[in-house]
């Protein structure tokens, strides 16, 4: 399953959506200017990548699915 790209992908959209999902949450604890600046901007690329995540774990379970 680690040498498949397809999950490697995935896992990596993953993680894309941990780390900024992070910062997100750190900006909005500490507040602030980023805060102010930064913080719809991080909620919309969370959302983005998200969707992305999803649909590549969907489309990983599906290829795997089928053989």
């Amino acid at each position: 399953m680690l040498s498949d790209p397809l999950f490697l992908l995935a896992a990596l959209a993953v993680f894309a959506v941990l780390g900024v999902l992070a910062v997100g949450i750190g900006g909005f604890a500490k507040g602030g200017e980023f805060n102010r600046r930064h913080g719809n901007r991080m909620m919309r690329w969370r959302l983005g990548l998200q969707a992305v995540a999803v649909v590549l774990i969907v489309l990983f379970v599906v290829v795997r699915a089928q053989g």
